[in-house]
């Protein structure tokens, strides 16, 4: 890119920024002048030879010349034939804004392999502000979202798959597929910046936090060495290298008589079956963990076949498979440690891993939490379960393992294709609350119905079915608290029976029916009882009235009713909504008197005498 286009960028984002904090672009906002200021601006400016921070080259307000106004603006939205910009200002600020990111899009295309990070970052920060801009299916803009999204995946579509780590910044990720840790894709546009200093606003996409912070991407001397030690059984050979481990507990959680936790040696390879010790290394998300077989490394065992995906884990690092490119600023490979997966890694981003760019679980030491998306929502069985991740590993064990080795119903699916363990976790995700994913894969409820007409089920079968499955439940490690296993039996035990009845030679199942959506057990939610074996929250502190004072919802009333009372009534209403606790007031006075509610002890006296002095003194807010 020359250093003429790349002033160009720089001048109009300065000048679109001004003129936003102006007040001339109401429909954006000051929050998208500080998104053009920091991870536009700052970093076409590095980019540039300029220091990039706030009073650097050219000032915040100015263009690459300091000026202010900037010389090449980008009009009409679109881009002139040799990839540049339109001369001339026009259009409102939002319009701006998207011709300024169809510009810089071109470019950094134009670039390839070659382009600068600070170009990636701008680039990535532009179309992430351009199509909420635009509104999209969902937003609130001018509905174009899904246009312009195409048009700026035609603009990348022959720019190379790959991740490339910005020295102290982002992953600059091109053309890569998201995933959240249940399994749902994330829609993102084709170039990304990730958040790796751990600080951003917009978790998991990159604000600009890492120059603020003062983020350094430097490995720490006292990170763990660097050693692959090899551990030989019966049959294989277990490679682990201490110095790339993410600590995400995958192997010890499931296969604990071969990898065990706190004792030494770490790996015991004769504690378990060979097919077991496979799929654990398999499962391994940071790549640490391979296999030998006859003396010889096996990475073609090791290493599943695995679209190009990378999956925002909760509260934990990126996790990348299917082999997407891994290069620093330049283009070199990043340096990998002895024995790594080329196919599968982990990238930290807490910000404070010791062996940078990969994650080294600090995020655990750390406490890294996610932002809650809606705190206040039911959470689904989709949810609690963990994702299609959790269900696919349930059914993968249920066909893999149990099935094949059941006289009864093994022969029932000894013909199964290779992909019917997923077909089954997708449906139970979209029947848990989940994605529409077998719906639109497969067809949904006819598609279900068709694969049982005809096969003459047998009780006996549909219960050694549901046995069977309960069974890979425990050992997948999906949610044994009393709440699920009620609705996650319930589906089971209502669905084999379903399955049961329509294989019947003279059944005649209903025509388009919906995929059935599953729920809680008569509302019993996590969180719904007080559990016994659970950790004494630290309660709240309740603020009683005065004599004399007026009471009011918010000072007084909202303290006296705890988490577990709210999670018990919302099924009916919220007790920490003033609007419902009014509505219901008559009723859950009485109920105070008697003493049936709480259910787990009457309230004291003083507090029923603060709610009777509310209800009867115009139940202020």
């Amino acid at each position: 890119m020359t250093d003429d286009r790349l002033s160009a960028l720089l001048r109009e984002a300065s000048r679109l920024e001004h003129d936003i904090r102006s007040g001339e672009g109401p429909d954006l906002g000051e929050d998208v002048a500080r998104r053009l200021r920091d991870s536009v601006i700052a970093p076409l400016r590095r980019a540039a030879g300029g220091d990039g921070g706030p009073g650097g080259d050219g000032g915040v307000d100015g263009g690459a010349d300091g000026d202010g106004a900037g010389g090449g603006v980008y009009a009409g939205g679109g881009v002139s034939g040799d990839g540049g910009a339109g001369e001339g200002a026009g259009g409102t600020p939002a319009e701006r804004l998207w011709a300024l990111t169809v510009a810089a899009t071109a470019e950094r295309a134009r670039a390839a392999g070659t382009a600068s990070a600070g170009l990636q970052e701008a680039t990535a920060a532009l179309q992430a502000l351009s199509l909420p801009a635009a509104g999209g299916e969902d937003g609130d803009g001018d509905g174009n979202g899904a246009e312009r999204l195409a048009e700026l995946r035609r603009l990348m579509a022959e720019v190379e798959s790959g991740i490339e780590v910005a020295e102290d910044g982002p992953y600059l990720a091109a053309n890569v597929t998201l995933y959240s840790w249940l399994g749902e894709r994330i829609a993102t546009c084709p170039q990304v910046a990730l958040c790796r200093c751990g600080a951003s606003e917009t978790k998991p996409l990159c604000d600009g936090s890492h120059s603020r912070v003062g983020f350094s991407g430097a490995k720490d001397p006292k990170r763990v060495p660097d050693q692959e030690d090899s551990y030989p059984g019966v049959g294989v050979t277990v490679l682990d290298n201490r110095g790339l481990c993410a600590h995400s507990g995958f192997c010890t959680d499931r296969l604990a008589s071969v990898f065990r936790l706190g004792r030494e040696p770490f790996v015991a390879p004769s504690g378990g079956r060979v097919d077991e010790i496979i799929a654990a290394v398999r499962a391994c998300p940071s790549g640490a963990l391979g296999l030998a077989i006859d003396g010889r490394e096996a990475r073609e065992v090791a290493d599943p076949v695995r679209e190009p995906a990378v999956e925002v884990s909760k509260d934990g690092p990126y996790r990348v498979t299917g082999g997407i490119r891994l290069t620093g600023e330049g283009g070199a490979a990043v340096p990998r440690n002895r024995g790594a997966s080329p196919e599968h890694y982990s990238l930290c981003r807490c910000g404070h891993s010791l062996n940078k760019p990969f994650c080294s679980g600090m995020h655990w030491n750390t406490s890294f939490k996610d932002p809650v998306p809606d705190p206040d929502g039911e959470v689904t069985l989709f949810e609690w379960t963990g994702g299609l991740p959790a269900l696919a590993r349930m059914t993968r064990l249920f066909y893999g393992k149990l099935v094949p080795e059941d006289p009864l119903i093994g022969p029932l699916f000894a013909s199964m294709s290779p992909d019917h363990p997923i077909r089954v976790a997708k449906w139970l995700g979209e029947v848990f609350g989940g994605p529409h994913a077998y719906s639109e894969g497969y067809g949904g409820y006819e598609r279900m119905i068709s694969q049982h007409v005809g096969r003459c089920l047998t009780e006996e079968q549909r219960a050694r079915w549901v046995a069977l499955m309960c069974r890979a439940a425990d050992q997948a490690g999906v949610p044994q608290d009393a709440e699920f296993r009620a609705a996650f039996v319930a589906y089971l035990e209502w669905g084999s029976r379903i399955a049961l009845e329509n294989s019947q030679h003279d059944a005649q199942p209903p025509a388009h029916m919906p995929v059935p959506r599953w729920w809680w057990v008569c509302d019993a939610t996590p969180g719904a009882r007080p559990s016994a074996l659970a950790v004494p929250e630290e309660k709240e502190p309740v603020t009683l009235p005065a004599d004399g004072e007026a009471v009011s919802y918010d000072a007084h009333i909202r303290s006296l009713f705890r988490p577990q009372d709210r999670n018990a009534m919302r099924f009916a209403f919220d007790l920490w909504s003033c609007e419902d606790v009014r509505t219901h007031a008559e009723e859950i006075l009485k109920r105070l008197r008697s003493g049936s509610m709480p259910c787990d002890g009457a309230w004291p006296a003083e507090w029923i005498t603060a709610f009777e002095r509310w209800t009867e003194t115009g139940m202020a807010e």
